[in-house]
């Protein structure tokens, strides 16, 4: 019974573990990537805690009765870091720093009356604040929860004024309030950076967005992140859609992206999978029909020499055509499939050829039709935030539909064809697919030094990461197009 049990659970979860969706792409931030991030993130947490505000203090001692007001923090020397909390999410620490503040005093003791201002000093600042990401509802990545812990070792206050000095003595009691009210605000105003401020910096990366006219693409997460002590790994979709009909989709059988590597900032790598769900919607969106529309001139060259090669058929059709301008009519039958070895990336395209006679206000007359294979190298490239592909047609092929021995007599036109499609079909196509499609990264920051290598079933991108400006300008830019922020 108890074997049974054992099978029984270790079925279901090959079961699940088949039925998973794969990756199309995946992302992982290294230690590395982190460091970066630690400079950027100190800056803001430095800019939150400076914007701490303290209500007004008033109270009395025996015979002394004070009133403390305006508070401003006006330094702060942290010493801090940032790293990975295994199965959690961040741990952004700060241990032993300090905090200047400066606020003005009155004091009335018996009948002297005192105002002026005070210079006060936290010492021993230690704050531990983990934050818990996860994937939310839409597939995005979100700060869940935040779970704060900040303390401060002592303060210590120097007085100014006329009294100055005679007040000295209460200073442990003026600065054991106000460490007691401070220590109150620091985990709030983290609280708040984290769940209300980053989270609006995570929500400029694209979850599900349009791309083009075209087609669109989901970045939607397929679980949580996974977080160890030197990675943060993200499973994405990675799978494009046609704008027309967006549950019309290709089905992900490509092989899970592996990413081993711990060297660079940030790695980003895509299976096949990502490139055939976009040549997919692609061409249901139909971008093939019009680019091959928009771009095919025949050339005076090709066209004699298809008159020449089909004047047989001509003159046993009609002698009557032989006056009348021919045309290639070229039809993309399948959607094309990317294939990606340690070698490099390649794109295979079947087409239908038919050769036409246009005979002016009559309807054009076929004189064959043909089937033409090509296969283009794709080299991927990446600058900023967006990956683009540039192809170049490698191997051609053309064969009848009709015949083997018509076949043979299409091969003097090989050459010519493959040269028209590189001279008016690839540029034209090359020239839309440059603009690339944006990866899912948060708005100012993007991908440096990055190298491209291919491995059998994915590609995988190395890079480092680059801060084009801080987290408080982005997030400010974002809050402001929200209409939070004038």
């Amino acid at each position: 019974m108890g074997l049974l049990k054992v099978s029984v659970i270790f079925l279901l979860s090959l079961i699940t573990m088949t039925l998973a969706e794969p990756p199309g792409c995946k992302i992982r931030i290294t230690n590395r990537g982190l460091e970066m991030l630690k400079a950027e993130t100190k800056k803001f947490v430095e800019e939150e805690l400076s914007n701490i505000t303290m209500p007004e203090m008033r109270g009395k001692e025996g015979r002394f009765q004070y009133t403390i007001k305006d508070v401003k923090i006006t330094e702060l020397n942290l010493t801090s870091d940032l790293r990975f909390q295994p199965d959690v999410g961040l741990l952004f620490e700060v241990q032993n720093s300090s905090i200047t503040l400066n606020f003005q005093r009155r004091i009335l003791y018996w009948l002297f009356y005192d105002e002026g201002a005070i210079n006060a000093s936290a010492e021993g600042v230690n704050i531990f604040t983990v934050l818990h990401l996860i994937k939310d509802k839409d597939g995005r990545l979100k700060i869940s929860n935040v779970t704060c812990d900040a303390f401060i070792t002592k303060m210590r206050a120097r007085f100014s004024g006329t009294l100055g000095r005679v007040y000295d003595f209460i200073g442990t009691f003026l600065t054991t309030g106000m460490r007691f009210v401070l220590n109150k605000q620091i985990c709030p105003a983290l609280n708040h950076a984290a769940l209300v401020l980053i989270n609006q910096l995570l929500e400029t990366i694209p979850v599900r967005t349009e791309v083009d006219s075209y087609v669109g693409i989901d970045y939607s997460l397929l679980n949580d992140p996974v977080v160890t002590e030197t990675s943060l790994d993200m499973d994405f979709r990675g799978m494009f859609y046609d704008l027309k009909n967006e549950n019309e989709t290709l089905v992900n059988y490509a092989v899970n992206p592996v990413v081993r590597e711990y060297d660079r900032m940030i790695y980003l790598s895509l299976s096949e999978y990502f490139f055939d769900s976009g040549l997919f919607s692609y061409f249901k969106g139909g971008l093939q029909k019009q680019l091959l529309l928009d771009s095919f001139q025949m050339p005076k060259d090709l066209e004699m020499l298809l008159r020449t090669t089909y004047l047989g058929t001509i003159m046993m059709l009609n002698p009557a055509l032989m006056e009348h301008p021919l045309s290639l009519e070229l039809e993309v039958t399948s959607p094309p499939r990317s294939t990606i070895k340690t070698s490099g990336a390649s794109v295979a395209v079947n087409c239908n050829v038919k050769v036409l006679v246009l005979p002016p206000g009559k309807p054009a007359v076929q004189l064959s039709s043909m089937t033409m294979e090509g296969k283009f190298n794709a080299k991927v490239s990446m600058k900023g935030k967006r990956l683009a592909i540039h192809l170049d047609l490698r191997r051609f092929k053309i064969f009848s539909n009709q015949s083997a021995l018509e076949s043979l007599a299409l091969i003097p036109l090989q050459g010519p064809l493959k040269t028209m499609l590189q001279i008016s079909v690839v540029p034209l196509i090359n020239n839309y697919i440059k603009r690339g499609v944006q990866i899912p990264l948060p708005d100012g920051i993007d991908f440096i030094e990055e190298v491209v290598e291919y491995h059998n079933g994915y590609i995988i991108v190395g890079a480092n990461l680059h801060f084009r400006t801080g987290l408080r300008e982005i997030i400010e830019r974002k809050l402001s197009a929200a209409g939070f922020l004038p």
